[in-house]
C-alpha cells in the first residue's frame, strides 16, 4: 500500500528553519516525483517544489520551485531510504500552512511540474511562522 508520512513541522519566529521530511513506502520511489504543496486556512492548496525522479540511491533529480519560495526553500531525496526533505530557511509569516507531500508515477525523465497533477497524498505537517 502507498504510503507518504510528513514529519518536521512545527511552530517557529519570522527568519527561523525547519526540516520537512516525507517518508515513502509501499511503491518503487525512483520512479516518481514527489512534490510539496501547502495549504493556509482561507486559502486553496499550492504546489511550493518538486523534485524529479532519479535512479540510484542518492540519485538527486532535477528541482523546481514555486517563486514565493525560491532561495528559501531547498527540496531533496535520497532514494536509498525513500525520503523527501524539505528545507526551510528564512521563515515568513506567510509561509505558515499545512504542508503535504504528494508523488505521481512518470514514465519518462521530464522534469517535474510544481502545480501537478499528483496521484497520492499524505496527511499534512502543520507549519506556524510569527511574526
Amino acid at each position: 500500500q502507498l504510503q507518504l508520512v510528513e514529519s518536521g513541522g512545527g511552530s517557529v519566529q519570522a527568519g527561523g528553519s525547519l526540516r520537512l521530511s516525507c517518508a515513502a513506502s509501499g511503491f518503487n520511489f525512483d520512479y516518481y516525483w514527489i512534490g510539496w504543496f501547502r495549504q493556509a486556512p482561507g486559502k486553496e492548496r499550492e504546489g511550493v517544489s518538486c523534485i524529479s525522479r532519479s535512479l540510484g540511491s542518492r540519485g538527486s533529480g532535477s528541482t523546481r520551485y514555486a517563486d514565493s519560495v525560491k532561495g528559501r526553500f531547498t527540496i531533496s531525496r535520497d532514494n536509498a531510504q525513500k525520503m523527501v526533505y524539505l528545507q526551510m530557511n528564512s521563515l515568513k509569516p506567510e509561509d505558515t500552512a499545512v504542508y503535504y507531500c504528494a508523488a505521481l508515477y512518470v514514465d519518462g525523465w521530464s522534469a517535474c511540474s510544481v502545480s501537478g497533477p499528483y496521484t497520492y497524498w499524505g496527511e499534512g505537517t502543520q507549519v506556524t511562522v510569527s511574526s
